[in-house]
């Protein structure tokens, strides 16, 4: 495996009806509810595609961080999550950068750290190292049986300054950058114009895509192409 890694990608959601919206649209099996975020003032579910894993949080708190999120700009991407080699050295490189750690914490399976949006901008990225490397603890024990067949191939952000946001992103990964995306083997995080720093777009492939957009038109999703607007996001189908 090639690190950084694109290992999971998470909405923040007014309601828990869009956890519903992914399983029966997109036909993923049943997602995780991890207790753990209730640290943060949230529910979730936490969906497999392949090893790679697809989120929804809903605040159960107004002071949860996820809701003053959405009073800023509404439902959408929120987080973005990296597997990496090795956490202690990316730990010191972003202390060196001066980016803010706003949560550590360091099991026996897993060890991981949240970087401040505002020092990084559009989301908050997080840099995580499971032990062994591919397993995932936040996914639940059993999330290979839970596993839909696909894979997430990529995600754009959105920002007056792209190529500057680019820059922060990738100093904070220590990835490397083409044009204006940062390259990764499972497909590129793409930086493109906007007028606010905002993560809007997750590129997937599934097995079954037209039937997905079937179900999204019936569903009455708001559907453009190969594209399903769900919480704000631009779920792009490949």
């Amino acid at each position: 495996m090639t690190f950084p890694r694109l290992r999971q990608l998470v909405i923040a959601s007014e309601t828990t009806d869009t956890i519903d919206t992914l399983k029966n649209v997109f036909g993923l099996e049943a997602p995780f509810p991890d207790p753990g975020v209730a640290e943060f003032g949230l529910v979730n579910g936490v969906f497999a595609i392949g090893d790679q894993f697809l989120e929804v949080v809903v605040p159960t708190v107004e002071t949860a961080p996820a809701a003053r999120f959405m009073a800023r700009g509404g439902p959408g991407g929120y987080m973005a999550i990296f597997e990496v080699a090795d956490l202690a050295a990316t730990r010191a490189r972003v202390d060196r950068l001066g980016i803010r750690r706003v949560w550590d914490i360091d099991l026996e399976d897993i060890a991981a750290s949240h970087l401040h949006p505002a020092d990084l901008g559009g989301a908050i990225v997080s840099v995580d190292q499971p032990k062994p490397a591919g397993e995932w603890r936040w996914a639940g024990p059993d999330w290979r049986q839970r596993s839909a067949v696909g894979r997430l191939i990529g995600a754009e952000l959105t920002s007056p300054d792209p190529i500057r946001l680019m820059a922060r992103w990738a100093s904070a990964l220590g990835a490397g950058g083409s044009g204006h995306a940062l390259k990764m083997d499972d497909g590129d995080i793409v930086f493109s114009q906007g007028d606010v720093d905002r993560l809007v777009a997750f590129d997937l492939s599934l097995a079954d895509g037209d039937d997905v957009l079937a179900r999204a038109k019936e569903a009455g999703l708001e559907v453009d192409g190969r594209s399903v607007r769900v919480a704000g996001v631009e779920m792009r189908l490949a």
